[in-house]
């Protein structure tokens, strides 16, 4: 989800909803069962104010970059991001239309140098990441975490990675994880059709308020078929609120999601939901979405051997099979299971991700061996959010501050 021009007591609300999400800077040795002890604190009336700010109409809208982080990248940054991507391609193979395959890296670099190189660009003054303050950061392998910071804004700390946030759209790579497992890793070609956004749902507005994935759906325009769009990649929430509904889970409460959810994904997995959107109404620390991503690398969960697979194109300038894609038109990324490729043949590296409206952006590496993630609360966050963690991730891979 990424709206636009949200009002800032609504973001304001994200950080109350978060408890001591804004200003009270991160602890990574927090454990499990402390994070969820945090999570389960979460009341209904704070869910209703995440709520409040999943106008899931926003889908519609492009990622705005409200802090203007492509704007201030330096050509040298450009550079650097085309070199990136370059070195990434020498590492893995080449993209086709629909599927990924990538090989071993033959590159060596020490964790020391990553580490300091990861830190330095997460903090410099002077590239998109010093746009988009404040922020936490996070790299990490299957094992654990590797490396993380908090970034301040003046007397403004950074999320706390233990408290739950609302993460909009990076809700998306959930459900697509969740529909893995409960296909055992195997996906119908309806299951593609649906969690790459070509299934005709295209006018999804908002699930707020409403009782179950049924009711979101029997809302106004949100369950309508627009058969024009069959087979036509369109980002909206509507496709994979659909098939929520077409297997089983039409009927299910937002507390009800959230179990059934956490029951495939694992519950360890700490999670709620806000709305009963698939598609946006998740609510998850950052702590519990990097556990995700390390069951994913460490092969525990179905998703890891369907990255990148079934990718379809996004760009409607370059693609006639594309309506509309959030990213700005000079960037051409492909779609696949509930998730982004970031394959753009200038900058992309081939990273898969699911960024969210409010700066909220997970990834794994296009290697399959390291996943990040920059958490932050802010408007209209989720360019600038990626604009930073490609700089970020770049620098882990090289060893180069960026």
């Amino acid at each position: 989800m990424s709206p636009v021009n949200t009002p800032l007591r609504l973001v304001s609300l994200a950080c109350l909803l978060a408890l001591t999400a804004c200003g009270g800077g991160s602890d990574g040795d927090e454990t499990a069962t402390a994070e969820q002890a945090t999570a389960a604190t979460v009341s209904d009336a704070e869910l209703a104010q995440a709520s409040a700010l999943l106008d899931t109409s926003s889908d519609a809208t492009g990622w705005t970059d409200a802090e203007g982080t492509s704007e201030a990248d330096s050509a040298d940054e450009e550079a650097t991001l085309t070199a990136s991507a370059v070195a990434t391609a020498s590492r893995t193979s080449k993209r086709g239309s629909s599927t990924t395959t990538t090989t071993t890296t033959t590159t060596t670099v020490a964790d020391s140098a990553r580490i300091a190189a990861a830190a330095a660009t997460a903090q410099s003054s002077s590239n998109a990441c010093s746009k988009v303050r404040p922020f936490y950061w996070e790299i990490g392998d299957s094992a654990g975490k590797k490396t993380s910071g908090s970034v301040a804004s003046g007397s403004t700390a950074a999320v706390k990675s233990s408290a739950p946030i609302t993460i909009a759209s990076a809700s998306k790579w959930l459900y697509g994880a969740y529909v893995a497992q409960a296909r055992s890793g195997t996906l119908s070609a309806t299951d593609r059709k649906y969690l790459a956004m070509t299934a005709g749902y295209v006018s999804l507005k908002s699930c707020s308020g409403l009782a179950s994935v049924d009711a979101c759906l029997a809302s106004g325009s949100n369950g309508v078929y627009s058969s024009g769009y069959e087979g036509v990649f369109k980002y909206d929430g509507g496709h994979m609120e659909k098939h929520a509904s077409l297997n089983g889970l039409g009927k299910l409460t937002t507390k009800a999601l959230a179990t059934e959810v956490r029951a495939k994904l694992g519950t360890d997995v700490s999670l709620m939901y806000s709305q009963p959107l698939m598609a946006g109404g998740a609510v998850i620390s950052t702590d519990a979405y990097a556990l995700f991503l390390r069951k994913v690398l460490g092969g525990k969960l179905q998703m890891k051997s369907l990255l990148g697979t079934g990718s379809v194109c996004t760009n409607p300038s370059t693609c006639i099979t594309a309506a509309y894609a959030p990213l700005p038109l000079s960037e051409s990324w492909h779609y696949s299971v509930g998730h982004w490729v970031e394959d753009d043949p200038k900058v992309g590296d081939g990273a898969f991700s699911s960024p969210g409206a409010f700066g909220f952006y997970p990834w794994i590496d296009a290697t399959k061996t390291s996943y990040g993630i920059v958490a932050r609360v802010s408007a209209n966050g989720a360019l600038g959010s990626v604009n930073c963690g490609r700089l970020i991730r770049s620098a882990w891979a090289t060893g180069v501050a960026k």
